[in-house]
């Protein structure tokens, strides 16, 4: 049976992931819009993987069900590498939760539900999950555990409680590991793995947005004073992927990993500590 890679969200990191991990294998691309797939699909093609392309809503169920289809119709699904999502400067609080929270639920619980034996995922998540302050245990089991159709219903996830879009990322990311380890255990039982990667400050066209953006003076300052003083590469969290989906990583699951280059260590124990 033809083995099936899903990438959702194929840009910088998408595409870094699965050329390390998808060779030989049959490759699904989507994107929220069919030109980005198709773009996609034209640069791995031409680099000898055999792809297709496709679009997808992951603030929609009924579209993510859809892609799950197009995916088990062409084989076993052995691979999701998830790397969509919306930043601070591009969406508002409601949309950045029902992309980045509600709809990594759903697409955990979706190909939770067909993965093969064997398989691996990997979320890319946000270095901003881990800068947000603690949450009760009552909270973390919340974003763990809730339906996702009721997610967005949470009471500390009201518009009178998410003051902005940065708050709302944080949660969400948080959301997404904890969210990550809570499937962990159900893929487990089909003899699956699913992990995070939570990455700083990495040059794709999304941080460009943010270091040309309202925030861009503030990101500077966090490449600047970091323990590695610049920003990162795609093919970095490639490598990290391919770790966490291959052989190498076939004890690790439920796991978040953080590579920022020390931003968040400088933000608790350093120089970009809040005064």
């Amino acid at each position: 049976m033809t083995e099936v890679i899903v990438v959702i969200g194929p840009g910088s990191i998408g595409q870094a992931i699965a050329r390390r991990v998808s060779a030989g294998k049959r490759v699904l691309l989507a994107d929220l819009k069919q030109e980005n797939s198709e773009a996609a699909a034209t640069v791995l093609g031409n680099a000898g993987f055999d792809v297709s392309a496709t679009s997808v809503n992951i603030s929609s169920r009924a579209s993510i069900h859809a892609l799950v289809e197009q995916a088990t119709a062409l084989g076993d699904v052995t691979g999701l590498i998830h790397a969509a999502g919306v930043s601070p400067s591009q969406a508002s609080v409601e949309t950045i939760l029902a992309v980045d929270l509600y709809g990594t639920a759903v697409l955990l619980e979706a190909f939770g539900n067909v993965i093969a034996r064997g398989g691996s995922g990997v979320v890319v998540s946000s270095q901003s999950g881990h800068r947000l302050g603690a949450l009760t245990p009552e909270q973390n089991a919340a974003l763990a555990l809730t339906p996702a159709d009721e997610l967005l219903a949470l009471p500390f996830l009201q518009p009178s409680e998410v003051k902005d879009t940065l708050h709302a990322y944080q949660l969400a990311k948080r959301g997404n590991a904890l969210r990550v380890m809570a499937e962990a255990v159900r893929w487990g039982k089909r003899g699956a793995r699913i992990n995070a990667i939570s990455p700083g400050i990495i040059i794709t066209p999304l941080a460009k947005d943010e270091l040309s953006g309202p925030r861009a003076a503030g990101y500077q300052h966090m490449i600047d004073l970091s323990p590695a003083g610049r920003a990162g590469t795609p093919d970095e969290v490639g490598n990290v992927g391919a770790l966490l989906m291959g052989p190498d990583g076939a004890f690790i699951t439920g796991s978040d990993f953080l590579m920022d280059g020390g931003v968040t260590a400088s933000y608790f124990f350093g120089e970009l500590a809040p005064k």
